[in-house]
């Protein structure tokens, strides 16, 4: 499993906006600098953050984006799930239509993957953007 470049970003983004006083609106500009992500790639993935209530963007003079909500109430399984989807180690644990051995319990694999997956799943979860500032 790998998280993609979109992901890491997206977490410098987003705790770059937790670190801001509380609903400061930030230049799009003044994130990709600070966070060393190309303007490009961030301007990608900030849609995807905000149809996922993490963050809003404010429009005009002035504009530029700033968290959606509390910092506390954001986790890096929020954030991964925005930017990647689902968090899934096999697309049997997606569907189990798509199991050969029909999943559980006649494959001990899907079990196996499935408590594993489970785990990273709390994992993400228990890390909220709060944990993660200074």
């Amino acid at each position: 499993m790998n998280i993609n470049q979109a992901t890491d970003y997206s977490f410098r983004a987003v705790l770059f906006l937790a670190q801001q006083p509380t609903g400061q609106v930030v230049e799009a500009q003044t994130i990709a600098h600070s966070q060393v992500v190309p303007m490009r790639f961030l301007l990608k993935i900030m849609p995807s953050l905000i149809k996922a209530g993490i963050v809003r963007s404010q429009r005009g003079v002035g504009g530029g984006y700033a968290l959606a909500r509390n910092p506390k109430d954001i986790t890096l399984l929020d954030v991964v799930e925005a930017i990647e989807g689902p968090i899934y180690l096999n697309r049997c644990l997606l569907d189990e239509a798509l199991c050969s051995k029909q999943g559980p319990p006649s494959c001990k694999v899907h079990q196996a993957l499935s408590e594993i997956q489970q785990r990273l799943i709390n994992d993400f979860a228990s890390y909220s953007v709060a944990d993660l500032m200074d």
